[in-house]
């Protein structure tokens, strides 16, 4: 059945799924705060941020957010998750009953939420699901089998909304773990951070894999915390997210991490970088947060000195490496 779908926000991931949901017959409406990428999508049906991406016929761009969301049947919001309430303060009067899907990672900085408890502060009778997971935009784009998550309490949008994005190259499971899947989305880019660091400073196979196993135990640490489900780490939004993100150049925070070890500044790696660095965005948080809760992250508390206090990398594996033994699970 042929959907009229809202997309909030127009970068790779948004446009992603917008051409993926295009693909699949319905009518997929994007907004962007952007003439230029408007112009762009309608016009030679492009996107800047995929150049080998033909937009579907059926995906069309505004700038008026009301056009985009009034008569959609479900909203995906896509903006980076440092603006998730400005723009939805933008639309909230439009949504009604409509399903809110969030595909942007992230914590708020200013109160310390999760961005479905940002949107649920805003309208607190919002139908709110989080789709997240190991997925880059380009290898959707090419059709390269892909599994991602969506989590809700909403029984309603778990039932029908996995069926909307599934095909054969697109797998959705399902979670009521909204917390534990936002949280394993959101640090896991940090970690990818420390992991592009490693490998410019030649570090090794070894080093890296450390650091994912123990940035895991500290990110589920985290979540456990804020009411998460240990378990969902484990799965695509823990495990799965931070395998692809650590691992591969496409990464953007992995790569800011290799700059970062190649001595440039963080103004040098936002201009090569070119779009949101959510490691970078939510460094701050994630030490505000391990504060708050009295928690021992120390691989997340030396990527905050490396960021803002000048911490030579060098220097802050030594302090990690010589720390007091204890158990694993500890």
């Amino acid at each position: 059945m042929s959907r009229t779908i809202a997309i909030v926000g127009s970068g790779s991931w948004g446009m992603a799924l917008a051409n993926h949901l295009g693909e699949k017959g319905n009518k997929v409406k994007v907004w962007s705060f952007s003439e230029e990428e408007k112009d762009i999508i309608n016009n030679e049906h492009t996107c800047k941020f995929i150049p080998n991406m033909k937009v579907n016929e059926n995906v069309y761009c505004y700038t008026d957010i009301k056009e985009v969301v009034v008569d959609s049947s479900m909203i995906l919001h896509v903006t980076p998750s440092k603006f998730t309430r400005e723009t939805f303060i933008k639309y909230k009067e439009y949504v009604l009953d409509k399903p809110i899907i969030i595909c942007s990672k992230g914590i708020e900085a200013e109160t310390l939420s999760t961005l479905d408890k940002v949107i649920l502060s805003e309208l607190p009778s919002a139908r709110v699901a989080v789709l997240s997971g190991p997925s880059y935009a380009e290898e959707l784009v090419n059709h390269i089998p892909t599994a991602v998550i969506l989590a809700s309490k909403d029984e309603k949008i778990l039932e029908e909304i996995p069926d909307i994005f599934s095909n054969e190259y697109l797998r959705v499971y399902k979670s009521t773990d909204i917390t534990g899947v936002e949280v394993g989305g959101t640090f896991k880019n940090i970690i990818a951070l420390c992991v592009g660091i490693a490998s410019e400073l030649n570090m090794g196979i070894n080093a890296q894999a450390a650091l994912i196993t123990r940035g895991l135990a500290e990110i589920a640490r985290l979540g456990v915390k804020m009411g998460a489900m240990n378990e969902t780490f484990y799965g695509l939004s823990g495990l799965g997210d931070i395998i692809l993100t650590c691992t591969s150049d496409e990464s953007r925070n992995r790569r800011a991490g290799k700059l970062i070890g190649k001595g440039l500044s963080l103004e040098e790696i936002k201009s090569q970088i070119g779009m949101t660095i959510e490691s970078i965005d939510n460094i701050e948080v994630a030490k505000k947060l391990l504060e708050k809760y009295n928690l021992d992250m120390p691989i997340i508390n030396a990527a905050y000195k490396v960021l803002n206090n000048k911490l030579d990398p060098k220097e802050a594996v030594k302090q990690l490496m010589t720390r007091s033994l204890k158990f694993e699970i500890e």
